[in-house]
């Protein structure tokens, strides 16, 4: 299958599902409800891409180094640290356990 032909077939998809929304709602404003679960949506699909770039590597799942730097980063979080301190720390733990492995 030729490349270009399914980027312009990505494209065409994306427009009519861009242009989807404003078509049906007609100008109208969205219902609570819909509100609630498009706020949701944003944080489960960056949780989700981040569970995937942890802990595939591309044939299988398994923890390495890089579930370990991001479950100290995690602590640091949930302990009320700041980010920064968590990002470092992670890359820390994540190259120490590179190092010695």
């Amino acid at each position: 299958m030729n490349v270009w032909l399914l980027i312009a077939g990505c494209v065409v998809t994306t427009v009519l599902i861009k242009a989807a929304g404003p078509v049906v709602l007609g100008g109208r404003d969205l219902p609570p409800a819909f509100l609630r679960v498009i706020a949701c949506m944003a944080p489960a699909l960056l949780a989700a891409l981040v569970v995937t770039s942890v802990f595939a590597d591309g044939h299988s799942y398994r923890v390495g180094a890089e579930a370990v730097g991001v479950a100290a980063g995690g602590f640091l979080l949930w302990r009320g640290r700041s980010v920064v301190l968590a990002v470092v720390v992670a890359m820390a733990v994540t190259a120490a356990i590179r190092a010695l492995a």
